[in-house]
């Protein structure tokens, strides 16, 4: 049985003071990412059974370019957050929370690097 009374028991336990930053940023990524990937999939429908010349001449374009490595980053920005969520919720173990966090994170830059650059690899010709 234990002692303690709640107010003992929930010290340390309150506000990060950063949970409201994260709710705006994932509702805002949600927001932007409405016309993104609406526009993502008219463009794949408009693309489908076009050849690799086509597809190139279409990705460099500065429109679609930018409007693809934004839908790119917003995407896995948006991913990040929900994970780091989820993470926090359903995870008990500090270390296995703090590890996932961690590797969620290292995953989402990588391949938001990787993505940019090869996307600015294919619209300038490298």
């Amino acid at each position: 049985m234990k002692y303690r009374n709640p107010l003992s028991i929930a010290r340390g336990l309150g506000s990060s003071k950063d949970g409201l930053g994260h709710w705006w940023m994932q509702r805002l990524t949600a927001i932007a990412l409405v016309p993104l990937v609406f526009w993502f999939a008219l463009s794949i429908i408009a693309l489908a059974g076009q050849d690799r010349a086509h597809v190139l001449t279409w990705m460099q374009s500065p429109f679609h370019g930018v409007v693809l490595s934004l839908f790119l980053v917003t995407s896995l920005y948006h991913a990040n957050l929900g994970l780091q969520a989820v993470f926090e919720d359903y995870i008990q173990a500090r270390w296995l929370q703090l590890s996932s966090r961690i590797t969620a994170g290292f995953a989402a830059v990588f391949l938001g690097f990787t993505g940019v650059f090869a996307l600015l690899r294919l619209v300038f010709g490298g």
